[in-house]
């Protein structure tokens, strides 16, 4: 499953000391077993001095070949091990506001 190969990724690249991975494809509107929307919790000491957008990019960089396939989409949550002992609260997620592309909202 695409959450294992997550998992084990993020695991290698960025030696995490907390990781969850969330399979939200049923959130959004897709079949079961989709496994196209996920978020991730990753706190990591590699994080250290990076901004957030640095972050973000190592975590696409070791899921570079999901992202280009079967993943869909990926929220994340990337901290040192000092803000997560500070504040382990995950934010929420805003819901799936459904549809496609090719919807038009309002007309």
């Amino acid at each position: 499953p695409l959450a294992r190969a997550i998992r084990a990724k993020l695991d290698a690249a960025l030696q995490p000391t907390h990781l969850q991975v969330l399979d939200e494809s049923s959130r959004h509107g897709g079949p079961p077993g989709a496994e196209t929307h996920f978020a991730v919790v990753v706190v990591s000491g590699r994080f250290a001095g990076l901004p957030p957008l640095q972050r973000h990019r190592l975590v696409h960089a070791a899921l570079r070949a999901e992202l280009a396939g079967p993943l869909h989409a990926l929220a994340i949550v990337a901290r040192t091990p000092q803000q997560w002992e500070s504040d382990p609260r995950v934010p929420p997620r805003p819901p799936c506001l459904g549809g496609s592309k090719q919807e038009r909202r309002g007309d």
